[in-house]
């Protein structure tokens, strides 16, 4: 009989809140980078789709940053590389998304199936004794869950502090209380965060954030868990001999890690190029342009000869390009910005996108190409015109209202929607090839 690897164990931990804007992504990276400062090797998680978070996190650790999600990604693939991180991690750590409950499947149905505890971070600006009520609401709401504790976050004093502690159920523990702080916040923009390389003094971000937690007694490593083995399918060659080129930059650098892996996996060559650089093109068979934010850098992009060159080069040699969100609009006629700014753009997809104040798209999303199935999320503000008919329509993950729309015009394909590529190979392989 073939020998039936065992389970793997690993101090393991899920941040959480009860909602958005509580500082989960800051004390994650802060817990990171204290325990990283101890000698420890430390595995950092994001839940759900998210290209901001994992970049912040990565540099408090020191290691990539993966999604870990029930419907997008898949059980297998979230039960998979937890296993391949208990291998050698010291401890594992998991940023949930939005609030504990929020979302299907939540943070709460990954914590509970991985079997992972739980410490909900409150923000605790403008509460006292109302702490303890949320605390208790999120630890009993549902049984089963491995709730561990909570953190109280943006205390004001040692006063308060005090007074959020006072009727705390017996039981439920708090970890410590972190003080107000505007040097270790993160900045955010109408996507999220600021991205990681855009923060010059990210660095000391996360140490004053490591310092907060070092007061705190999560200095003690979290109880192990015990991850179990999945098997994992070979991924066929199907993009052997294949370069593909990738935009790769400050515009264009929402990729997440797993996707660039499996185009390895598959075979292919990858070069990256950046357009805001006005890079060459590189010598390829194949294009990835990837989301990002184009719009905060439109004069450039609108400037750019040789970048521009090469693409609408390998267009017209009816090369695949696959674009997405970001990637799309750089391909478009012409984008606004909020602010009225309009910059013309490669015009190799007809069309003009225009950045709102409000959401446009928000959600998980899987569209079905040749008959094969790819999961992903959109996330965007802009709303793009366009006289193309749409090849097909994502769908969404809940709900009944139609996804994005994804075109097909010429040898390109792009779409709002940003694909996990893991999803499905298959179709991924098909993306880059004529």
């Amino acid at each position: 009989m073939p020998h039936k690897p065992k389970a793997r164990s690993c101090p393991a931990l899920f941040l959480t809140a009860p909602a958005s804007h509580q500082g989960k992504t800051t004390l994650t990276a802060g817990l990171a980078r204290h325990h990283r400062d101890q000698g420890r090797k430390v595995r950092v998680f994001k839940t759900g789709p998210d290209f901001l978070d994992p970049y912040i996190l990565e540099r408090a650790s020191g290691h990539p940053v993966y999604s870990l999600d029930l419907w997008m990604t898949g059980e297998a693939d979230c039960r998979r590389r937890l296993y391949d991180a208990a291998s050698d991690a010291d401890l594992i750590l998991i940023e949930g998304s939005m609030g504990l409950f929020d979302g299907t499947p939540s943070s709460a149905d990954l914590a509970q199936t991985f079997g992972v505890p739980v410490l909900a971070v409150i923000d605790a600006t403008g509460m006292a004794q109302t702490f303890a009520a949320v605390a208790h609401g999120l630890a009993s709401f549902r049984p089963g869950l491995p709730f561990y504790g909570v953190l109280a976050n943006r205390v004001a004093s040692a006063r308060h502090a005090e007074m959020l502690l006072q009727t705390l159920p017996p039981g439920l523990r708090c970890f410590g209380t972190v003080m107000r702080e505007d040097a270790m916040s993160l900045p955010e923009r109408h996507l999220g965060l600021v991205q990681a390389q855009e923060i010059d003094d990210l660095e000391a971000r996360l140490q004053r954030a490591a310092a907060q937690i070092a007061a705190t007694a999560l200095t003690e490593l979290p109880p192990p868990v015990a991850f179990r083995p999945t098997l994992a399918e070979a991924v066929p060659k199907l993009l052997a001999g294949v370069t593909i080129a990738i935009a790769r930059d400050q515009a264009f650098s929402f990729i997440y890690p797993a996707n660039l892996e499996l185009l390895t996996e598959l075979g292919a060559k990858l070069a990256f190029f950046s357009p805001l650089a006005d890079d060459a093109l590189p010598e390829a068979d194949a294009v990835y342009m990837p989301g990002g934010y184009p719009e905060l850098h439109l004069a450039t992009l609108s400037a750019t000869l040789r970048t521009a060159t090469g693409l609408r080069d390998h267009v017209a040699a009816g090369k695949p390009l696959y674009a997405e969100c970001g990637g799309m609009l750089y391909l478009l006629d012409a984008l606004t910005d909020k602010q009225g700014q309009t910059g013309n753009l490669l015009g190799l997809l007809p069309g003009h996108a225009t950045l709102g104040r409000r959401l446009a798209g928000l959600g998980l999303q899987s569209v079905e190409l040749d008959g094969e199935t790819l999961r992903g999320h959109t996330f965007h503000y802009s709303s793009l015109t366009t006289p193309l008919a749409p090849l097909t329509h994502a769908r969404r993950a809940s709900g009944t209202a139609p996804g994005e729309a994804v075109y097909r015009h010429g040898s390109i394909v792009a779409s709002y929607l940003h694909a996990y590529f893991p999803s499905n190979p298959i179709a991924t392989a098909r993306l880059f090839t004529p």
